[in-house]
């Protein structure tokens, strides 16, 4: 499925970038929805790709554990309030699919030593959007903020723990965001590549209840870390 999605994705967006770059490169380019930005509020949605990891600290020096992101799939909405010709404030609750898995050094099986880690996250983030002046159509910009994260797969309610094979973290997460993007211009829409990367503030591990664990005795913290690449449509 994923690879279908990637085929037909490139395909249009091969597509595009061809007759974008048409009118992008000619002598006199014609100005696409030149008054598009004006609006008070405008709606949009996006499509993407995420990776996503941990950041983890340790109480002793030790071995680590190895974490090993996949490749993801994102989708969600857009809501942009126009503050300022430069500055918007956006807000784009998506879901998003990720899978990590974690290897203990130490151990002599596989049962023991690997937890494949995967996640279902809604993410509701609230972003300020500094955008670049528009050269034709064409205009660069960068986006921060910070987000709330909820993980439908955290296994919170569990009794079980790593004993049982069974990966515990946190269901809420709140993380700060930063990254930049491009808004190109077309006759009927305006199409926005971006690339963010995703910062836990607090640690989401909830340890296991045997305090000496080997998964989680020695873990000071673990922290989301996350790399998204969307494709907005508004």
């Amino acid at each position: 499925m994923k690879r279908l999605f990637c085929i037909l994705f490139l395909l249009i967006t091969s597509q595009i970038f061809a007759q974008f770059g048409q009118s992008l490169f000619s002598k006199d380019p014609i100005i696409n929805l030149e008054n598009f930005d004006r609006q008070r509020v405008h709606w949009g949605y996006f499509l993407g790709f995420s990776s996503f990891d941990f950041k983890t600290d340790y109480k002793t020096v030790g071995n680590d554990i190895n974490v090993k992101g996949q490749t993801g799939f994102n989708v969600g909405l857009v809501g942009n309030l126009r503050l300022h010709e430069y500055i918007d404030l956006r807000f784009e609750p998506g879901l998003y699919y990720a899978s990590r898995t974690l290897t203990y050094s130490g151990f002599t099986n596989d049962r023991d030593a690997i937890r494949e880690v995967k996640a279902t996250y809604i993410n509701f983030p609230l972003l300020l959007k500094f955008s670049s002046l528009r050269t034709g159509n064409v205009r660069p910009y960068l986006v921060g903020g910070v987000s709330t994260t909820l993980n439908l797969s955290s296994n919170s309610k569990s009794d079980d723990d790593n004993y049982q094979q069974r990966f515990r973290v946190k269901p809420w997460t709140q993380n700060y965001e930063i990254g930049f993007g491009i808004d190109l211009y077309f006759e009927y829409f305006k199409f926005s590549p971006s690339i963010r990367g995703v910062f836990g503030f607090n640690d989401e591990l909830i340890r296991d209840n045997n305090p000496d664990s080997p998964w989680t005795g020695n873990v000071e913290s673990m922290k989301t870390r996350a790399v998204l690449i969307n494709f907005t449509f508004h």
